[in-house]
């Protein structure tokens, strides 16, 4: 079923509010204030929250494909009694249906014991089946999804990969949570809102968990909360969480050095490189030079306060920033990829005198493979309707494109799915 357009604008637009930060238009308010709460991501998983009265989740009996000899990757977690053969009861149980325990890991707590399971099971065998043999054999508010390959690494090599990455880079630390503990979604707030002066809610250093919700010290000093509505966390998974961000805060800001020179068509040369908070003052200056005009088309609203935000949009603490220069070091161009909680927004920004010469396109060409590398499925731009410039950029990216529009404000979504697959294509006729 086609999704609400309205719904789907309201919830989008209000998160571009929270990424500017600036006035917007009465209907962007509006869309905010109406936005409803976050829902558990089940599509296209089959992950299934865990169900109340002893029922166990999972796609129903009717739905399981039967084909005999084919197997299923599952990821199962249950809750135990903390008691001798209390585990050993539940993997006979699942033996007993052919279904092959991969990994497990243990999480004791104050009363019974969480067990994180990587299962294949025979293909007929549905979630249902599955949730059924684990609540005779003793499991309580089972929760099972989906799995694939990639589970199969072992717990302390992913980790270790997640901090190898974040350890490289500062933007990596919303997706390193991100991958650490599964769909989820995550908000980064500064300790002072951006241009009120005002202090915004903080977290003790040792961070806050409260079943479905954590909330950590940021580095900066802000707070990052963690919400997975469908899932309580563990007190394993928040130890893992904050000994993330404790690394992020021991390595200060940093961000990869490296740049690309391009050449437009006119032949002037340009670098495209990551820009962070140190190029605060050449943002400001390209600010200056833009006509009310583009900045309106960039920020959505009044445009007097624009370059008050730039700190906070410059930041790797929300996302990567790709900057566009001359060759005598003049900014002309900024494009921001931005985390957004379970969702990846994407921001242009060309000085007038520079637009119409592929700049854009460039920045949003090499934003998307960032998403795309980071395992986004999806990115979003918001603009005014009257941008047919962004338009005309997004229809040459050649990706699956969605366009909401209400009143004169245009989102349009590329599904990232085409991305990964022409690289896959790619990597095996390397191989």
């Amino acid at each position: 079923m086609t999704p609400d357009i309205s719904d789907a604008m309201r919830a989008r637009n209000g998160r571009a509010i929270h990424h500017h930060l600036l006035s917007a238009t009465a209907g962007f308010r509006g869309w905010w204030e109406r936005r409803q709460g976050h829902a558990p991501p089940t599509s296209d998983t089959d992950a299934r929250p865990p169900l109340a009265d002893g029922r166990q989740a999972g796609p129903s009996e009717a739905d399981a494909p039967v084909v005999t000899g084919a197997t299923l990757m599952w990821r199962m977690r249950t809750t135990v009694k903390d008691g001798p053969g209390s585990l050993a009861v539940l993997c006979t149980a699942l033996a007993e249906h052919r279904v092959d325990i991969l990994s497990l890991q243990t999480h004791p707590l104050a009363e019974g014991t969480v067990d994180e399971f990587l299962l294949r099971a025979p293909e007929e065998l549905s979630a249902t089946a599955i949730g059924r043999a684990v609540a005779e054999a003793g499991g309580s508010e089972t929760w099972i999804e989906r799995g694939d390959a990639h589970d199969l690494v072992d717990a302390p090599t992913r980790i270790l990969g997640l901090a190898t990455r974040t350890a490289l880079d500062a933007a990596e630390l919303p997706l390193a949570l991100r991958q650490l503990l599964g769909r989820c979604t995550i908000r980064s707030l500064p300790a002072t809102a951006p241009g009120s002066g005002r202090a915004q809610e903080s977290a003790p250093v040792e961070g806050v968990l409260e079943d479905t919700v954590m909330r950590l010290r940021a580095p900066e000093g802000g707070v990052i909360t963690v919400e997975r509505p469908y899932l309580p966390f563990t007190p394993t998974e928040f130890a893992r969480a904050r000994a993330l961000v404790e690394l992020d805060a021991r390595l200060g800001p940093r961000v990869p050095r490296g740049e690309d020179v391009l050449t437009l068509p006119e032949g002037n040369d340009i670098t495209v490189r990551r820009a962070d908070g140190g190029d605060l003052r050449a943002a400001r200056e390209m600010h200056e030079r833009c006509s009310a005009r583009t900045l309106s088309m960039r920020y959505h609203g009044p445009v007097g306060d624009a370059d008050r935000y730039l700190k906070h949009l410059l930041s790797p603490r929300f996302g990567r920033t790709l900057a566009a220069q001359t060759a005598s070091g003049r900014l002309v161009g900024l494009g921001h990829l931005l985390w957004d909680g379970d969702e990846t927004e994407i921001a242009l920004l060309v000085e007038d005198e520079w637009q119409r010469r592929g700049i854009g396109g460039e920045l949003l060409r090499r934003l998307v493979d960032m998403a795309a590398g980071t395992g986004c499925e999806n990115v979003y731009v918001v603009t005014q309707s009257s941008n047919t410039g962004m338009v005309a950029a997004m229809r040459a990216l050649e990706l699956p494109l969605d366009y909401q529009i209400e009143e004169g404000t245009l989102v349009i979504t590329a599904r990232l799915d085409e991305v990964r697959v022409v690289e896959a294509a790619e990597g095996r006729s390397r191989g």
